[in-house]
């Protein structure tokens, strides 16, 4: 039986409805990640824990210390003596069983600040200071998760 043109024309129009009703749908979030507070609760549950803080002038090699989640921050600051630009500033991790050089945290000129982040397995360690015409303050933590 042939199809008249009207009932033609409400097939396209109920193709596109459902077409418009699909890009809706997806516009309005149903295929979004989820929401940013998931992410945020998660980054809020990390806890810092501080395995020390060491301050001088000149350089030094700190004592040994656990690192059981290897997530390390270090926060430092340090304050030239000389004219300005003047003194450089290193910080290095190390490992207490080996000896041998892990990474470096800081590599800095003359005064300054910062935070650095540095991700390392389980294990026991130390830092070395290497300064010359600053005046330093520095405090390692270490993450671990909330429970």
């Amino acid at each position: 039986m042939p199809q008249r043109d009207g009932a033609r024309g409400l097939g396209h129009v109920k193709v596109f409805v459902s077409f418009v009703s699909c890009v809706l749908a997806l516009s309005s979030g149903a295929c979004e990640a989820p929401p940013a507070r998931a992410e945020q609760a998660r980054v809020a549950q990390t806890r810092w824990h501080a395995l020390g803080s060491w301050s001088g002038r000149g350089s030094r090699q700190t004592e040994s210390f656990d690192v059981a989640t290897g997530a390390l921050r270090l926060t430092w600051d340090t304050r030239a003596t000389g004219a300005a630009g003047e003194g450089h500033f290193r910080v290095w991790l190390y490992s207490a069983i080996s000896g041998r050089p892990l990474q470096q945290f800081v590599d800095s000129s003359g005064t300054g600040s910062g935070t650095a982040h540095a991700a390392d397995d389980p294990r026991t360690s130390y830092l070395v200071i290497e300064s010359a015409q600053v005046n330093w303050t520095i405090t390692l933590e270490e993450a671990s998760q909330a429970r």
